[in-house]
């Protein structure tokens, strides 16, 4: 079994040609390596052209993203099997084998990643100091670690989904590939819940092993510190999570294997007496509807016009009055509240809102903090966010 190998890439050359190289030199010869680029001011298309590796390129001049990247370059895979990689990622011998080993229809099989002490450890990934950069890459050392670590590792596997992952691309085109209005954030965590609710198993082989130089392969290649003072990728990031939110109605979560857990999406209404431009900006993405008082239409009309460049969802009826619409007539669950006795402790309840509804489980009335919530009906939406429409 062959793979096409799908890497976004954006003026990270530095880290694109080892990472192409490591490829090349530990995995089946014929696997195919599609790179996407996004942006090419370095002389990324001119050493992809001497070294004939094939890429697609983004013409308009505008930034595309991660997600739409990688659909591009899953759509244009000749393969049956496609994986996510990342233009920062070293891969070790014999990875695609201990991928393959264990892929099966309706499972995607996740690597493993050793990473320099950059991050929290976890126990999906291994920290390991094999350099910070490229050209600090200490090869010879980390290829006698792996081969120590894939025999005592061998064949062994863990349940969780990150990058570098790989899959059956057919089964990729059924669920509409990734979300592309997540552009470069959440992305993934938005197309493993969709993995999982049709049905597919994500687990992790343990000896199929990259290193990893963790968030350094785009444009803040130079470090973390230079992603913190960057306007437009706080930007992307922000209306990201807030769409992550509104899509799904609670926020990331997974286990201690980086497994997701997908907690129920309800249909939930906040109804909210003396609001204010704050409160609806916080609360606006975790429910369905937030309505407010009829005297207070301009705070809708200034947050629309803030707010609606940011998102596909329509915010004019995110964000409705009173005076035309029914809470109680148009949705399952409504919250009623008093902005002005909103605390840090009621934000928390509403981060947890579809936790706390889970384990209620019965319809009825109850009062909690300084909400009062009205149960209609627990029917859960989930699944109805399997298939992506781009």
């Amino acid at each position: 079994m062959k793979i096409t190998y799908c890497i976004p890439s954006k003026d990270n050359l530095r880290y694109l040609k080892n990472s192409i190289a490591s490829i090349k030199k530990n995995s089946n010869k014929e696997n195919e390596i599609i790179v996407y680029v996004d942006a090419s001011n370095d002389g990324t298309i001119e050493w992809l052209q001497a070294n004939k590796v094939t890429y697609l390129i983004n013409e308009t001049g505008t930034p595309k993203g991660i997600a739409y990247a990688y659909n591009r370059c899953i759509e244009a895979a000749e393969t049956d099997i496609v994986c996510m990689f990342h233009a920062d990622m070293f891969m070790g011998k014999d990875f695609d084998k201990n991928i393959l080993k264990h892929l099966k229809p309706k499972t995607v099989v996740a690597g493993t990643r050793i990473e320099p002490p950059l991050h929290p450890e976890g126990k999906e990934k291994i920290i390991k100091d094999f350099g910070m950069y490229p050209e600090d890459f200490i090869e010879e050392a980390f290829n006698s670690f792996i081969q120590q670590e894939q025999e005592d590792s061998k064949d062994q596997v863990t349940y969780g989904i990150f990058a570098p992952w790989a899959c059956y691309k057919s089964e990729l085109l059924e669920i509409g590939l990734h979300d592309e209005s997540f552009h470069s954030y959440q992305e993934d965590s938005d197309i493993f819940n969709r993995m999982i609710l049709s049905g597919m198993k994500c687990i992790q082989s343990r000896d199929a092993l990259v290193y990893h130089l963790t968030c350094r392969g785009g444009q803040f290649q130079d470090g973390v510190e230079k992603v913190t003072t960057n306007a437009a990728f706080h930007q992307m990031k922000d209306n990201a999570a807030r769409n992550y939110l509104r899509k799904w109605g609670n926020w990331v979560k997974n286990d201690e294997y980086q497994h997701p857990i997908i907690h129920p999406k309800y249909n939930i209404a906040y109804v909210v007496k003396h609001t204010n431009m704050q409160i609806v900006e916080a609360l606006e993405p975790w429910c369905g509807r937030l309505y407010i008082e009829d005297s207070m239409q301009v705070i809708t009309d200034s947050y629309r016009e803030k707010e609606q460049p940011n998102t596909k969802f329509d915010i004019t009826k995110r964000v409705p009055t009173l005076e035309y619409n029914d809470p109680k007539g148009e949705n399952d669950i409504v919250v009623e509240f008093d902005a002005r006795n909103f605390s840090q402790q009621s934000f928390q309840i509403i981060q947890q809102l579809p936790e706390i509804i889970k384990q209620s489980g019965e319809v009825g009335e109850f009062e909690l903090d300084i909400f009062k919530i009205t149960i209609y009906s627990t029917t859960e939406y989930q699944n109805d966010l399997t298939v992506c429409n781009n």
